[in-house]
């Protein structure tokens, strides 16, 4: 039920009181439209960042894809550490504000660091590549990536607290709040997609064409906006105590004193397993702290995913860049824009599957859902197959092509080869983005012990995270590996010389292998009994 704020008493300056009734509909606008600024804001930062590494940073196409999924990969597992501060501390609003305050600033500073010019930039120009002959200072660069981990340690408090905090705006208690809630998700998923799309489509050109200082200072405006939307709809807001266990610290403490209590408490656990309750708090989150672990089989099975997904603002952008992007006599689209295709595709997907494929599957299943949240897991990971083999296949082309062309020396002449040959792989991936996140963002929520439901909506992001750990180390290894001995990297600046596809290959296999990992524990998988 609603009540004071939570933490109550506890710097209460940034929460006035509301008169009832709060919460519902009213509310919920005011916090999905705050989200679709702060992906704004993200996706206007990470869908280009590697044309900014390669550009005026001058790092080479190899550095540039490690830093940014290594970047990536922070701003993923970071939620895990926000949600649990804000669960056992903090609360989601003070949280969220926090947050916010963090993201402006980091992206005022990395504004900042772009327009600052180079002591020795008059002496530059760009190489026959695209790089800096002579990139900025190490203080500039240092001051750049200050400035980017900013944001994503801002994103680790506003990424898990601001969906969490939109869902408590409804009563589950209540049959019409409960059905509302249902429809918030739903309208949350597809303000996400479109907000990317747009911010893909108009960033990149902005940043390509514009300029970075104006491409960076765009997506902290709307930040500052962001937060100011957030605190005007303060009054209209429904908080809840945060919970007498404490979060989760409290239930891990727990656990770790009911094992060190007693080792017979074992025995205790697997009555509990078979339906006796037990008003022994220790036992009881031990019990599911234990949960949580059942679920880190599939949690691993699921890592590879995370690197396929590091793809598209990466290597899939710099692949795009060789092409022939004319549309129209004169206007050349973004290599970045065409990430826009992920977006186009999961709108459309999430219909289909909403509308289509969830009622004939449920004649079948029986299911209400259709397909059982593993099953949606599984089939997007073979979608992500089918995506790194497709991407293997274009790349293969288009190194014929450059070939026949005679471009292969001529890092900066187009591959005479259509953009449209490159659209098939986001499309795909964009699909399945549809059944394997979104399953894998219900799964984990709906299968965590109910002490850890706060980390829930954090848990699969960090399967993002170490997903784009693995792909930096990845690229970094091959990228030493290749070029020993005088040899060629598969990720050279020009790519021409490289081989992508051969990349795209691994990590093909590499899924393969993850896939039937993730079917065999899946298929012995219990799922938890709803408390």
């Amino acid at each position: 039920m609603a009540s004071e704020p939570e933490n109550p008493g506890a710097s209460d300056l940034l929460l006035p009181r509301r008169a009832p009734p709060t919460g519902g509909w009213k509310s919920a606008l005011f916090i999905i439209w705050v989200e679709i600024a702060e992906r704004f804001a993200y996706y206007g930062i990470s869908s280009n960042l590697i044309n900014y590494l390669t550009g005026p940073l001058g790092q080479t196409t190899a550095a540039a894809a490690a830093a940014v999924n290594a970047w990536s990969g922070a701003a993923s597992m970071l939620p895990l550490l926000g949600a649990a501060v804000a669960d056992s501390w903090l609360g989601r609003y003070r949280t969220i504000v926090a947050s916010s305050v963090l993201y402006i600033t980091g992206l005022g500073m990395l504004t900042l660091s772009s327009m600052v010019p180079s002591p020795q930039s008059h002496q530059c120009n760009d190489s026959a590549n695209g790089r800096r002959l002579c990139p900025p200072s190490s203080l500039q660069t240092v001051f750049f990536y200050v400035s980017l981990y900013l944001v994503a340690i801002a994103q680790s408090g506003h990424k898990p607290c601001v969906q969490a905090f939109g869902a408590d705006q409804f009563d589950v208690t209540d049959p019409k709040e409960s059905a509302a809630r249902g429809s918030f998700f739903n309208l949350w998923y597809l303000g996400l997609c479109a907000s990317g799309t747009v911010t893909v489509a108009l960033m990149s050109y902005v940043q390509d064409n514009i300029g970075w200082g104006l491409g960076f200072g765009i997506p902290s405006m709307v930040m500052l906006l962001a937060l100011v939307i957030f605190l005007l709809g303060t009054r209209t807001y429904r908080f809840y105590e945060s919970g007498e266990d404490g979060g989760a610290f409290s239930s891990v403490a727990k656990a770790t004193a009911a094992w060190r209590k007693n080792r017979s408490h074992e025995a205790r656990l697997l009555e509990l397993e078979h339906g006796e309750r037990s008003e022994d708090p220790s036992l009881v989150a031990a019990e599911e702290v234990k949960g949580l672990a059942r679920l880190f089989p599939i949690w691993a099975a699921c890592l590879l995913y995370g690197v396929v997904f590091a793809q598209p603002p990466t290597l899939f952008t710099k692949q795009a860049a060789t092409l022939d992007r004319r549309v129209g006599p004169t206007f050349q689209v973004p290599p970045a824009a065409l990430q826009c295709f992920l977006g186009v595709s999961i709108v459309t997907c999430v219909v289909l599957y909403d509308r289509v494929l969830v009622p004939v599957a449920r004649r079948f299943t029986g299911l209400a859902t259709g397909i059982t949240m593993l099953q949606r897991v599984g089939t997007g990971i073979a979608l992500a197959l089918v995506a790194l083999l497709v991407a293997a296949l274009v790349e293969m082309k288009r190194l014929q092509t450059a070939r026949d062309a005679g471009v292969l020396d001529v890092p900066g002449a187009a591959v005479p080869m259509s953009l449209w040959w490159i659209v098939p792989q986001y499309v795909l991936l964009g699909a399945a983005d549809v059944f394997a996140m979104v399953g894998m963002q219900e799964f984990f929520y709906d299968q965590v012990p109910r002490a850890f439901k706060s980390l829930g909506l954090a848990l699969y992001l960090s399967v993002l995270g170490v997903g784009s750990f693995i792909s930096s180390f990845l690229i970094a290894v091959i990228d030493r590996v290749t070029t020993r001995n005088g040899g060629t990297s598969w990720f050279a600046d020009n790519l021409n010389k490289g081989h992508l596809d051969y990349f795209y290959l691994l990590l093909a296999s590499l899924t393969a292998l993850e896939l039937l990992a993730f079917a065999c524990f899946s298929s012995s998988y219990v799922y938890r009994r709803k408390a």
